[in-house]
C-alpha cells in the first residue's frame, strides 16, 4: 500500500515524513533532556560533573554536524539521516547499560551518541525548507516542527514513567524508550523516505551562477541575521533549561515537578510550529522574530521573580516559544541565503556554530547554577538577545536600503 502525505500536508510526501521523523527523535531526545541532568547527578563521581552527559549531547552534535552536512550531500539524506537515527538508537542501548552498572563514562558516551543522533536530526528542517519554493520556506520548517507537537507532551511523560520500568534500577527503561525510539527512526526514513524531491523554484534559484566563497555568504546580512536567531535561541533556551530541572529540585520542587516543567517547555516550544508558518505569511518574518526576542525577555523576568512551581511552569513555556519565533524565522532565513550548489556548506557551517555556541552554554549551566544561582543563569541571557536584538536589526536595515533602491514597480 502506497502511503501519500501531499493531500495531508500539502509540502510534499518528504515534509510529512520528516514531520513523523521529527516528532520520533524529539520523544527520544525529550527522555534525556528531561531525565539526563538527574541520571547524570547519580553517577557523577563529583557532583560538579553532573550536568556534563547533558552537555556531551550538544558537544557531540557540534562535533558532528559539519560532517553530517559533507556526508548528507555524499550519500543522499535517506542514508544519511538512517545512519543519524540508529547511531541513536545505540546511543540509547549504552545508556541503559551504562545505568545498569553504574558507570558514569559510558553513560558519557551513550549520550554523545545521542547528540551525533541530534546533529543528523537537524537537518530534516533544512530538507524540506530546500524541496519548496522560496515563499512556501517558513510553512515547510514550521511544518517538520509540528512533529515535536505530540512529542513534546509523550517525551517527558514516557520519561516518568519508563524511569521505574526496572525497579531495580531507576532511569534504565527510560533509555531504552531512547534506543526504541531512534531505531523507529530510522526504519521510518529508511522504508519510505524517498531522495531527489525538489520543486522547481529549487532547481532554478542560483540562476546557473557559480558558487560564491563561503566567507562571502557568511558576510550577507541575512545570513547574520539567520545565525543570530538560531544561535541565541538557543543559547537561552538550553543555558536555562539545562539548569532548571537542578534548580526545581534545589528549590524546594519534587523530580517530576522538574519532568513536568521541561514537559510544559518543550510544549511550548513545538506547539507554535502548529501556526508559526501562516503567521510569517501573516504579520511578516521581522515581527515574527522580534516577538521570539520579547518572549525571551519576559521568560527571564519571570524567572528572576519569583522560583514558585508556577514561575518555572510560566518561565519555561515562555522560553520555549521564544525559541520557536526565533528558530523558524532564523531557519527560514538561511535557507533564503544560499543557492542550491552552496547548501551543504553553508548549512554545515551555520549548524557548526550553532552547536558550539549551544555546546559551550549547556557546559557552563551546570557551573552557573551552583556558583551564581538561579536569577543570575537567567539574568546572563538579557545581553545575548539584546545582541541578536542589534544583528537582526541590521539585516531589516539592509532589506529596506535595498528595497529603496528598486523601481517602484517590477
Amino acid at each position: 500500500m502506497r502511503i501519500s502525505w501531499r493531500g495531508a500536508f500539502g509540502l510534499g510526501r518528504n515534509a510529512g515524513l520528516l514531520a513523523v521523523c521529527q516528532g520520533l527523535f524529539t520523544c527520544a531526545i525529550s527522555v534525556d533532556l528531561t531525565l539526563t541532568g538527574l541520571t547524570g547527578y547519580q553517577l557523577a563521581p563529583q557532583k560538579s560533573l553532573a550536568t556534563l552527559p547533558f552537555a556531551l549531547i550538544t558537544v557531540a552534535g557540534m562535533v558532528t554536524t559539519w560532517f553530517a552536512a559533507q556526508l548528507i550531500q555524499r550519500i543522499g539524506r535517506r542514508a544519511a539521516f538512517t545512519l543519524g537515527a540508529s547511531i541513536g538508537g545505540i546511543g540509547g542501548l549504552i545508556s541503559v547499560s551504562a545505568v545498569w552498572h553504574g558507570q558514569f563514562w559510558t553513560f558519557c558516551l551513550g549520550t554523545s551518541a545521542v547528540g551525533v543522533f541530534q546533529a543528523f536530526a537537524q537537518y530534516y528542517r533544512l530538507a524540506a525548507a530546500d524541496a519548496v519554493s522560496s515563499e512556501d520556506k517558513g510553512r515547510a520548517v514550521s511544518m517538520v516542527l509540528t512533529g515535536g507537537v505530540v512529542a513534546a507532551i509523550l517525551g517527558p511523560a514516557l520519561a516518568a514513567w519508563s524511569k521505574d520500568l526496572f525497579a531495580a534500577v531507576l532511569f534504565a527503561g527510560a533509555y531504552l524508550m531512547v534506543a526504541l525510539l531512534g531505531f523507529a527512526s530510522a526504519l521510518v526514513i529508511w522504508g519510505f523516505y524517498r531522495d531527489g524531491e525538489s520543486s522547481a523554484a529549487q532547481t532554478t534559484a542560483s540562476g546557473g551562477a557559480p558558487s560564491r566563497p563561503l566567507g562571502v555568504i557568511a558576510r550577507q546580512p541575512i545570513f547574520i541575521a539567520s545565525l543570530a536567531n538560531n544561535v541565541v535561541g538557543s543559547i537561552s533556551m538550553m543555558f536555562v533549561m539545562t539548569a532548571a530541572p537542578l534548580a526545581a529540585v534545589a528549590c524546594g520542587h519534587s523530580i517530576n515537578d522538574g519532568a513536568n516543567i521541561i514537559q510544559w517547555h518543550l510544549v511550548g516550544m513545538y506547539a507554535p510550529s502548529l501556526f508559526a508558518g501562516t503567521l510569517i505569511k501573516r504579520f511578516g518574518l521581522v515581527r515574527m522574530l522580534v516577538a521570539g526576542m520579547a518572549l525571551n525577555l519576559i521568560a527571564i523576568q519571570i524567572a528572576m521573580g519569583s522560583t514558585s512551581l508556577v514561575s518555572f511552569y510560566a518561565s519555561l513555556c515562555a522560553l520555549g516559544i521564544g525559541w520557536n519565533f526565533m528558530f523558524v524565522g532564523g531557519t527560514t532565513l538561511l535557507s533564503r541565503s544560499y543557492h542550491p550548489s552552496e547548501r551543504a556548506r553553508t548549512q554545515g557551517l551555520a549548524e557548526l556554530l550553532r552547536y558550539a555556541a549551544t555546546a559551550l552554554a549547556t557546559l557552563a549551566a551546570g557551573p552557573a547554577l551552583a556558583g551564581l544561582g538561579w536569577s543570575a543563569v537567567n539574568g546572563l541571557m538579557i545581553p545575548v538577545v539584546v545582541l541578536c536584538a542589534a544583528m537582526t536589526g541590521w539585516w531589516i536595515f539592509d532589506q529596506r536600503r535595498h528595497a529603496s533602491a528598486l523601481p517602484a514597480a517590477e
